[in-house]
């Protein structure tokens, strides 16, 4: 008779070991890397697109190091006060740590991290609660770009169509998404049918620590007085 599977004991200490082992790896990381690259970067990010950073990332990997991840285990491993902080003045970093940001250690000319930074741009399709850049409407009238197999997907997605003649026909106008409203699940997936891309990826700094600087990049930063006087 075959062993019953209901009540086989399961450990979680592996589990909770690769968690923690993840963390201190991270933790580690960092201050490797502030202990051998010359500047700090804090940064954040729109839209981000894993693959897309990665091909980023890659470009850079002889001259720089880049972390994601919890903000608290990145302001760990730098530190939090003038107590802990890995290097002077170092903690004004941590502070700003919050929302979708990440750290680059890096030794390019800070000219050059600017400039990358500034001009990096990636579009992308919008996923679903992504506020629309424009207002896409379709006109009642025959939609060629569709074939006739997808004309009952396109009805689940809500569009009234039906087929005419093997043809996939709107029979009548109908708004996708409006400006600066999120889109719905269904919106999304028309406007990726449609190949109108309205995510842009892009990064932007937040602020530059060295040895014997500290810059701060005050665009959208409502608390840039506390962090200098810190």
């Amino acid at each position: 008779m075959p062993k019953s599977k209901r009540n086989r004991a399961v450990t979680l200490s592996k589990t909770k070991k690769k968690g923690r082992e993840h963390k201190e790896g991270v933790v580690n990381g960092i201050r490797e890397a502030v202990e051998k690259y010359p500047s700090i970067y804090l940064f954040g990010y729109e839209n981000m697109r894993n693959l897309k950073f990665k091909e980023f990332r890659d470009q850079l990997k002889s001259s720089s190091r880049f972390f994601l991840g919890s903000n608290k285990v990145m302001q760990v491993a730098l530190g939090r006060s003038a107590g802990d902080e890995l290097r002077p003045g170092i903690r004004k970093v941590s502070k700003l740590l919050r929302g979708d940001s990440g750290l680059m250690a890096t030794n390019l000319p800070k000219e050059e991290v600017e400039r990358l930074c500034r001009e990096y741009e990636d579009y992308d399709f919008a996923r679903t609660g992504t506020n629309a850049t424009e207002k896409v409407e379709l006109n009642e009238g025959p939609l060629e770009q569709f074939t006739h197999e997808m004309e009952p997907f396109l009805r689940k997605q809500g569009l009234p169509v039906r087929l005419n003649k093997g043809v996939v026909e709107l029979i009548s106008d109908f708004v996708v998404c409006e400006e600066g409203k999120p889109l719905s699940p269904e919106s999304a997936r028309i406007l990726r049918l449609l190949g109108i891309k309205m995510a842009t990826f892009k990064l932007h700094l937040i602020c530059r620590w060295s040895s014997d600087d500290f810059e701060l990049y005050k665009e959208g930063l409502d608390d840039a007085s506390d962090v200098e006087s810190a």
